[in-house]
């Protein structure tokens, strides 16, 4: 379709009553609404198990969408939810789908959305391959629009059940019909990675082992687990965070330039990026990788317990609630480049930054032996501040012969004097026009499953690790600070980086 056409779609949203629902996806659409993006022709099925009221369900949207955006017109609001409906549903019961099947053909007719739907599962991941081997077999798919579906993260535990859910799910859709969601991908920064790099004389030649040092690309949390740690406590930082999210953003740096920006040729990039991931044996992923999890400290002001007595965790749990690695790629372009990562909870301080540290110039003409000159930094602020800082070196005012670092700062929201778009915002307006760009490609997700499962695979044969080794509170375990003295470098204070202190 034209992108510049607004797009039409019936979306049938599985899990309509879940906590992704209610806090990112209904604000989202009605953003999307209110700004024009989408018209009156779109119309949305809420699919959940529990038994609702029409009145309950559109009174449910319209507190989620009140709770999270402030300039609200009321009499909007009441148009935008009558285009909801709710189907109670049994995702294991035939005569459930055929029900669903009659509502959307009338919903189809009614808004004149031309067969187009959206399958949206917000859902455990148990269920999204028995949902979509339903809808083909109930006939939900056959329409003479596109059909469409956006699958949410875990997808799979590891390659083997990754590769089994894909099979399922290609049963029912072609791979260009399946989006799998990566929020990531739908930050405003992190899609500037490529606008930075590709759009940029000053970048883009130096973007290589002969000018950058290295890179760093810090994820952290001030929160712990709360209610999550069931499912949590299955995970761990490297399936939650770094198998997705942590690896997106690395495979976005590494790349090479794409011929165009297709969604095609720049998802080929990435995968050709992430075949150059040097694969670690066991004895080198105890040497590149560190794990810790969390023990009591002090967050802020709140006092915080060991992870292991957080709820619905096993008490002698040896799931890593932070991770630390050193990743190298074998290619032409960042052979003798460390790509170092980290994320973790409970930490000092809540941020997600990329920081580009360019090599030092070979011959400091400005010497002072009391202060070493300060290396040129690249500085990605991802989140909670969005916007670009570069790390420069001037002359020290008054000072014959001295520097001084300064930093020239770009902030989305001192400039637009508003937060940017949501992801998920985003994200669903891309998978309504037919954009796949910014969601994962199964290539992508293999790829990563199989970097990380040498690397859990490692961590299981050694499980004498102590824990905890690190207090909530920090950033993270002594182990990952030797992880970069080892190489000469450390980590840049992410804590410090606010971008609203730049001068």
């Amino acid at each position: 379709m034209n992108n510049n056409q607004r797009p039409t779609a019936l979306i049938m949203l599985f899990g309509a009553t879940g906590d992704l629902a209610n806090r990112k996806l209904y604000p989202s659409l009605y953003r999307l609404y209110k700004k024009g993006k989408i018209t009156e022709r779109f119309a949305v099925i809420g699919v959940a198990r529990r038994p609702l009221t029409q009145e309950q369900f559109k009174s449910n949207i319209k507190d989620s969408v009140l709770s999270a955006i402030k300039d609200v017109d009321e009499a909007q609001l009441d148009t935008f939810v009558t285009h909801f409906t709710y189907h109670s549903h049994d995702v294991s019961n035939k005569s459930s789908y055929a029900e669903l099947k009659a509502l959307a053909e009338e919903m189809d007719a009614e808004y004149g959305l031309e067969g187009n739907r959206l399958f949206y599962l917000a859902m455990a991941p148990e269920f999204f391959g028995p949902i979509t081997q339903h809808l083909k077999a109930e006939g939900l798919t056959d329409t003479n629009g596109y059909k469409r579906v956006i699958i949410e993260k875990p997808f799979g535990t590891d390659y083997e059940t990754a590769e089994k859910l894909n099979n399922m799910i290609r049963a029912s859709f072609e791979e260009e019909e399946i989006y799998r969601i990566d929020h990531y991908l739908g930050k405003e920064m992190v899609q500037n990675i490529e606008v930075i790099r590709f759009s940029n004389m000053m970048f883009e030649p130096l973007w290589n082992n002969r000018y950058i040092s290295n890179i760093q690309i810090t994820s952290s949390e001030t929160l712990g687990v709360e209610e999550r740690g069931r499912y949590y406590d299955k995970s761990g930082a490297l399936k939650d965070m770094v198998q997705n999210h942590m690896l997106q953003m690395v495979a976005l740096l590494a790349m090479e330039p794409p011929i165009k920006l297709t969604t095609d040729e720049v998802r080929s990039e990435k995968v050709r990026a992430l075949r150059s991931l040097r694969n670690y044996s066991e004895e080198e992923v105890l040497k590149n990788f560190v794990r810790g999890q969390y023990g009591e400290g002090t967050v802020g002001d709140t006092v915080v317990a060991d992870y292991r007595k957080e709820p619905m965790v096993d008490p002698n749990s040896n799931t890593e609630t932070f991770v630390a690695g050193r990743l190298k790629f074998d290619n032409f372009r960042w052979a003798g480049v460390p790509f170092y990562i980290r994320t973790g909870k409970s930490m000092a301080a809540k941020s997600t930054k990329i920081v580009v540290q360019f090599k030092d110039i070979p011959m400091n003409l400005y010497y002072n032996p009391t202060e070493e000159l300060s290396p040129n930094l690249l500085v990605i602020h991802i989140q909670p501040d969005e916007g670009v800082t570069l790390h420069l070196n001037v002359r020290k005012s008054g000072q014959k012969g001295l520097t001084t670092p300064i930093r020239l700062s770009y902030s989305n929201k001192s400039v637009d004097r508003m937060n940017t778009p949501e992801a998920y915002e985003k994200l669903m307006y891309d998978c309504m026009r037919g954009d796949a760009t910014n969601f994962t490609h199964w290539d992508e997700v293999a790829l990563s499953w199989k970097f990380v499962d040498s690397i859990s695979k490692a961590w299981k044969e050694k499980s004498d690790t102590d824990f905890p080794n690190y207090k909530a509170g920090t950033m993270g375990p002594k182990k990952a600070d030797d992880l970069l003295a080892e190489d000469g470098n450390e980590w840049w204070p992410i804590e410090d980086f606010d971008i609203e202190t730049c001068s």
